[in-house]
């Protein structure tokens, strides 16, 4: 017992940052204690903000508080390192040897008494293996029926889909004939409007022209006679064109239809990205008896790898998105994101485009401070419960340069493991696991979680002064 009480002292004056014990303690006002170099570097990241949170509980603080050396916290963790850890005693732990019990001597005195119940129960064990065999067998036949209707539905869905796609394709196909139609009518319009005014215009400079040599003539004349005579003939000029009347547009004639075509294509593709998840097999899954096994290498987690892209109306106006929006950079600059009600407001965070369901693996690549997660997708965008880990609707994994926090529901585990600027996730829905690994050499696990999903997750990331990659493992 003693043995636990100290372990348990250990960890309630550990750094949930650095995850040692603490130095130079400082605690603030909503209760946390963190060592003050730590506090001090995750509070520089947020310059930015103006605005200091409490990395376990969130609760920010305006200005910047001033940090102060807990000394009784001190004193605690020096205590702690003179008492030392000392192994728990051994003497009862096993049994060795000398500690068996003699065979009894009246053993086969008993087997013989026994004998005679034995073989009415063994062929009771018989009858029932012989009763399982039928429901086995039984079992099978079900399968095989079951597998034949699936090949038939996945048949008639291939099918059907391709004559589905092959009208979506013709209807693009037409639509996009269309807009070429319209946009070559529309500029042959315009260009013969603009070559008309053009003409019009050279026919005045031309007239201009020869009206300017007259007039030179005329003042040329020495016969007074005459040029009284023809002046005012040729001072007359015709009514110009109003240079007012032309109005030259910016280089933007064609434009709108561009941003109009792009808006469909964005609205297409957010469609098929939400609604492709509905596509699934899980209606049509089979309760086999034995449940599948889980990957165990690295090749076999690759074999569940998903294409990843992160969802621009979700990240957060710090983030950057880049390189096909897989990775995310955090800046110190805002991007002139258009609003949209899935984006964060609150945290850096930043959620995928696709849902997932069924088995899936991924790979993150982390330079800095990221928090690898996994959400629903109707969790907060503001507010302090938006933060992945703090809410019954995320699953994160913090990972720090000195070691890693798994968050859920607002509570926190201390994940011990060896450090790697890689981290992989891998999901299995249905059977309600999610795993994190380390990845390096070798792949090892960090923290594994047997819940029950009620939604489809999208991968997240949280990214304060660093960057995250989703890897192309494909």
């Amino acid at each position: 017992m003693a043995q636990k009480g100290i372990q348990l002292d250990q960890e309630t004056i550990s750094c949930s940052i650095c995850l040692d014990l603490l130095k130079d303690p400082v605690t603030v006002s909503c209760g946390h204690s963190y060592c003050m170099k730590c506090l001090q570097t995750h509070w520089d990241t947020e310059d930015a903000k103006k605005l200091y949170s409490c990395p376990q509980c969130r609760q920010t603080f305006k200005p910047r508080p001033v940090l102060q050396k807990n000394t009784m916290l001190a004193v605690l963790v020096e205590e702690l390192k003179k008492s030392g850890l000392q192994a728990a005693p051994a003497d009862h732990c096993y049994a060795g040897a000398e500690d068996l019990v003699e065979p009894s001597k009246k053993l086969q005195e008993n087997g013989c008494s026994e004998r005679g119940e034995r073989p009415r129960e063994l062929e009771v064990s018989r009858q029932n293996i012989q009763q399982r065999i039928q429901d086995r067998e039984k079992d099978v036949k079900l399968l095989q029926q079951e597998a034949e209707v699936i090949n038939r539905s996945a048949d008639k869905a291939v099918e059907d889909s391709q004559e589905i796609f092959t009208q979506l394709i013709r209807l693009m196909e037409k639509r996009r004939s269309d807009v070429t139609q319209q946009v070559r009518s529309q500029q042959e319009s315009q260009v013969s409007r603009v070559k008309e005014l053009e003409e019009k215009l050279r026919q005045e400079i031309a007239e201009l022209k020869r009206r300017d040599g007259e007039l030179q003539t005329l003042s040329q004349t020495q016969d007074h006679n005459q040029f009284l005579h023809d002046y005012p003939s040729l001072s007359a000029l015709s009514q110009p064109t109003h240079s007012s009347s032309i109005h030259i547009r910016p280089l933007r004639y064609f434009e709108d239809v561009t941003a109009t075509v792009s808006a469909v294509r964005d609205k297409l593709q957010d469609v098929l990205t939400e609604t492709w998840t509905n596509i699934s097999l899980t209606g049509t899954d089979v309760d086999v008896l034995l449940p599948q096994p889980e990957p165990k290498t690295r090749e076999e987690f690759i074999r569940y790898s998903c294409d990843i892209t992160l969802d621009p109306n979700t990240a957060n106006s710090y983030l950057l998105l880049s390189d096909g929006n897989r990775k995310a950079r955090w800046t110190r600059r805002q991007q002139f994101y258009h609003s949209h009600p899935n984006r964060f407001s609150g945290e850096y965070q930043v959620l995928s485009r696709e849902s997932l369901t069924g088995r899936c693996y991924w790979e993150v690549e982390r330079r800095g401070t990221v928090s690898v997660a996994v959400a629903y997708k109707n969790i907060s965008r503001t507010g302090d419960e938006s933060g992945f880990g703090y809410n019954d609707k995320s699953w994160a994994l913090h990972c720090y340069d000195s070691g890693y926090v798994f968050w859920y529901n607002n509570v926190n585990t201390l994940v011990s493991g060896p450090w790697s600027s890689r981290v992989g996730v891998y999901l299995d829905h249905r059977a309600g696991i999610l795993s994190f690994y380390s990845i390096s050499e070798t792949m090892t696990l960090l923290h594994r979680v047997h819940t029950t999903f009620t939604q489809s997750l999208h991968a997240g990331l949280w990214i304060c002064g660093s960057t995250a990659e989703m890897c192309n493992l494909k």
